[in-house]
């Protein structure tokens, strides 16, 4: 079992690699550079353990839930207090002690917060190399561990990111299944202001922990090791050079399947389950009537199919992901307003 030591500067290269993988979710960029230029002005030079998961450690899954524009402009306060107040709940409802915390998903936040909260967070908690999409998705039920036939969904630890304890809003829910505590959950965050801490999944010696052959494995290191191979370059890589570190790095099949195109309209609304859920058309011209090729991609947060009327198949449907990257920065980007918005026309 390989045991990595990830410290700040792994910290970028994970989010920088999970911003091409994610397919469009799991938090914005843009956050997730603001919240790692934040930890880096506080001096911290710790470092976080990361490896498989053992067995025998009390475990659950920590991640922001909810609307990525409800959650623009998290701060490092924010996700650190979101983290402590779900994980005092969390721990309180299941009486076990943590030891490990694994992401729900890739993505430049929900991969980061595992990790800033075993660095900053009271105890000795290590990080589980690995979560259960591969990329990000909008809801529960898609990921591996909803399919787990052993691993319990509930009960799951919700707070808001209040530092006073007093303020804090908190709930605890259990159902049967993931698609029962997504429904719940999505009222909870709603009312919380579109976007909570959230922790899922436990892993505990009552019920034997099962989160052993639950998730996927690997792929906080595969973040890593395309972020730094983004990070590093001299200059930017070509998309078609991005496809081929993708499938060097994870084993996976990557097509380069639009290049130099423009985002010439977006259309976009938040769901009453704190979605956001929107059509995002893709030309190969700035001006749409000048264009000769379109494509949409439809979102739910994340990138889930995209189409061209000139085809009678999808382009891309989920589970594959369907990521973005700019040649012009050298970076992937989220469906968060403030991460397209500056790639709107421009891609």
């Amino acid at each position: 079992m390989e045991v990595q030591t990830f410290e700040l500067a792994d910290f970028y290269a994970v989010a920088a690699g999970a911003a091409v993988l994610a397919s469009g979710g799991g938090g914005g960029y843009q956050d997730a550079q603001a919240i790692l230029n934040q930890l880096a002005a506080t001096g911290w030079s710790g470092t976080v353990r990361v490896q498989s998961y053992d067995g025998m450690t009390n475990a659950c899954v920590l991640a922001i839930m909810g609307s990525p524009n409800a959650a623009e402009s998290l701060s490092l306060e924010a996700v650190t207090q979101a983290a402590r107040n779900t994980l005092s709940v969390f721990n309180a409802s299941t009486g076990a002690r943590l030891g490990c915390l694994i992401p729900v998903e890739i993505g430049p936040i929900n991969s980061l917060v595992p990790l800033i909260a075993a660095a900053l967070l009271p105890g000795s908690l290590w990080v589980v190399d690995g979560d259960g999409a591969g990329r990000a998705v909008p809801e529960l039920p898609q990921t591996t561990f909803g399919g787990s036939l052993t691993l319990p969904a509930s009960p799951a630890a919700l707070a808001s990111d209040q530092a006073v304890a007093a303020e804090v809003e908190s709930a605890v829910l259990n159902a049967r299944t993931a698609s029962q505590l997504e429904t719940l959950a999505g009222g909870v965050v709603a009312a919380f202001g579109g976007y909570s801490g959230i922790a899922l999944w436990p892993s505990i010696s009552s019920n034997g922990f099962p989160l052993k052959g639950s998730y996927i494995e690997g792929t906080l290191s595969q973040a890593k090791a395309l972020g730094q191979r983004l990070l590093s370059a001299t200059k930017p890589l070509s998309t078609a050079e991005v496809a081929q570190a993708i499938s060097q790095i994870t084993g996976r099949v990557a097509t380069a399947l639009v290049s130099n195109f423009y985002i010439t309209s977006v259309t976009q609304s938040t769901t009453s389950a704190s979605l956001d859920c929107g059509l995002i058309r893709l030309d190969n011209s700035p001006v749409p009537s000048q264009s000769t090729q379109t494509h949409i991609l439809y979102n739910l947060n994340e990138n889930l199919i995209m189409y061209s009327s000139s085809s009678s198949a999808p382009d891309a449907i989920a589970p594959d992901s369907i990521c973005y990257y700019s040649e012009g920065t050298g970076r992937g980007f989220s469906n968060a307003s403030d991460d397209r918005a500056r790639f709107f026309q421009c891609l």
